[in-house]
């Protein structure tokens, strides 16, 4: 009598514990691993703004970044599966990566950009400043550009609609930290740089904006539109293989977008620390459109197909592509 006693003392001893367990918080249980390819610029303001604020922590997930410098790293590390998640992936590089292997960058927010939301733009030193007005002054100069073959036949895009051919003026990739000290050196003229690189120029006397929101104005036809150059992708393989995972790393980027959305001014002061922004200029770093590719709207959905079918156009991507294939609703 006893023993059974005793066993039923035991027995009753780890039931509770294993309830005690089920019933444990989320951050008390082991989070839920994430690597996440992160491109430290402004347009990777969500994916801060939620490690910052715990949000992926209160939805029990451990985002691991790994910071990669443009498109082509993430597209590398999204094919060989060594990220899940790439925070911050240039569209036309990331329906490239489509074509070539399906669904490896399945996109589930979109990062607007134009006129108003800034973001790529066409810089020219400050020596140069009386001299370039208009793109069209960028002819018999040389130019830098952002890295990656989107950025590059982009501008380069951009500058034949305004009657620039090859040969009218000379243009190369840099990397986005060197962007700022070139300029200021006078290695290149100008160039189709990006936040808050153009920021810092202005800021330090290094040059000067000469066009802004240039996808939205020459490719989409109003400057007004929403260029949606980059977003955050997943592949397939995490949405298949964890999809609980997945969805909570997608809900906690949505509750990003909507801070964002509602405090931009204290939003903005995520990008200080985390990204190549300096505490100085970060107050008026442009912001971007963020949204989830679940909340865009078919005028939206339009604008995005454009810009795919000029990713056509340029040779970027190879293919024409229906965008609607490579958008992940959670």
């Amino acid at each position: 009598m006893k023993m059974f006693s005793q066993s039923r003392r035991q027995l009753l001893a780890t039931a509770f514990a294993a309830a005690t367990l089920l019933s444990l918080p989320a951050a008390a249980q082991t989070p839920d691993t994430v690597k996440v390819g992160v491109f430290p610029i402004s347009s990777s303001l969500p994916y801060f703004v939620a490690i910052d604020l715990g949000y992926f922590k209160e939805l029990n997930i451990e985002p691991e970044t790994i910071k990669l410098m443009g498109g082509p790293p993430n597209v590398a590390a999204l094919i060989t599966n060594q990220i899940e998640v790439s925070a911050v992936l240039v569209t036309l590089e990331g329906l490239n990566a489509d074509i070539k292997k399906p669904g490896v960058a399945m996109y589930v927010a979109m990062h607007s950009q134009n006129a108003q939301y800034k973001m790529e733009q066409f810089v020219v030193r400050e020596g140069l400043v009386d001299k370039v007005k208009t793109l069209k002054d960028f002819k018999g100069l040389k130019l830098m550009s952002a890295p990656g073959p989107a950025n590059l036949n982009t501008a380069k895009g951009i500058l034949a609609k305004m009657g620039l051919k090859d040969g009218d003026y000379t243009i190369d990739q840099l990397d986005m930290g060197q962007h700022v000290n070139a300029l200021k050196a006078g290695t290149f003229d100008g160039g189709y740089t990006l936040e808050p690189s153009a920021t810092i120029m202005q800021n330090i006397g290094a040059g000067k904006t000469v066009e802004a929101g240039v996808i939205a104005k020459y490719i989409l036809g109003d400057p007004k539109a929403d260029a949606y150059a980059a977003g955050c992708a997943f592949t397939t393989d995490f949405i298949t293989k964890r999809p609980d995972v997945a969805k909570r790393f997608a809900a906690a980027w949505a509750k990003a977008i909507i801070y964002i959305n509602a405090h931009p001014d204290e939003a903005r002061k995520h990008l200080a620390k985390n990204t190549m922004t300096p505490d100085n200029v970060v107050d008026t770093v442009p912001m971007l459109g963020y949204i989830m590719t679940k909340d865009m709207s078919p005028v939206q959905l339009g604008y995005l197909q454009k810009f795919a079918d000029f990713g056509t156009e340029i040779g970027v991507v190879p293919e024409k592509i229906d965008v609607k294939t490579v958008l992940k609703a959670f």
